[in-house]
């Protein structure tokens, strides 16, 4: 075991993230889809950034899972609320941040954080995909366009398509309406973007924007989604460098607190 070598793996409901550090310092990480069998993808995440940090599981000192398959992870020292590590993680990429957007795969939600990364208060979107990063992937399919394209064609846009629904399902069959009327994709993906945007915005002002704001989640990764953003918000936003990875970063700077006191 070499000292102060800690991990965390956030396995999520459509990607697992695992973060190694060494004094609070990300060493490696990996991303990889969550699949069905949570624990086989988990060790392979984790199997993974340790080989990219030239390390092997022996090496790690503590090990704290978090995500909505956490507890399917019995190599895990410790289990850990997935809000409680975005804030953590957020906070020590960003000090002055206070209010973090996370848009993930199945919802989106907004936190308000404390200087140490505690969250104070959080609140999640409905169930409806239409508040999440998987309306951009359903309208990505009516398109017919890659997932990843999505945000620099948008910023292509010459007149937004304002859609008329806040569900998902009545969206998708919109989208196709327009393309049947002749609307290019990316005046329909910069509507579909400031669609989502009114959405998270309508989560940002129930809780109390407290500057400052950063994105995380797989929709950070928009560029479109996050002019909208900023846009409707008025501000501007701070991003990670790989904003999909921060509630394990944070899983593993927890780990690395705990393992130190005990």
């Amino acid at each position: 075991m070499i000292n102060g070598i800690y991990a965390g793996v956030d396995i999520g409901s459509v990607f697992c993230k695992a973060v190694i550090v060494k004094q609070e310092q990300i060493l490696a990480y990996h991303i990889m889809p969550s699949g069905a069998n949570y624990k086989l993808v988990a060790d392979e995440t984790l199997k993974e950034a340790l080989n990219k940090a030239g390390l092997s599981a022996n090496d790690i000192a503590y090990i704290v899972a978090t995500g909505y398959g956490a507890s399917s992870l019995p190599f895990a020292n410790e289990v850990v609320t997935d809000i409680t590590c975005q804030g953590m993680g957020i906070v020590h990429l960003f000090p002055s941040v206070r209010t973090v957007i996370d848009v993930g795969g199945q919802f989106s939600r907004v936190l308000n954080v404390d200087e140490a990364g505690k969250t104070k208060r959080f609140i999640v979107s409905d169930k409806c995909a239409a508040g999440s990063g998987r309306f951009l992937q359903v309208i990505a399919k009516v398109l017919q366009i890659d997932f990843d394209d999505i945000g620099q064609l948008s910023l292509k846009s010459k007149k937004r398509v304002d859609f008329n629904t806040g569900c998902a399902v009545f969206a998708e069959t919109e989208a196709v309406a327009r393309i049947a009327e002749g609307d290019s994709k990316e005046d329909i993906l910069a509507g579909v973007h400031r669609a989502l945007a009114a959405s998270i915005a309508n989560l940002v002002e129930r809780i109390k924007l407290e500057p400052e704001c950063a994105v995380v989640g797989g929709g950070a990764k928009d560029i479109g989604l996050v002019k909208s953003l900023e846009e409707t918000l008025g501000l501007s936003l701070l991003i990670p460098t790989e904003p999909q990875i921060i509630a394990a970063f944070g899983a593993a700077s927890i780990a690395g607190k705990k393992q130190r006191t005990n």
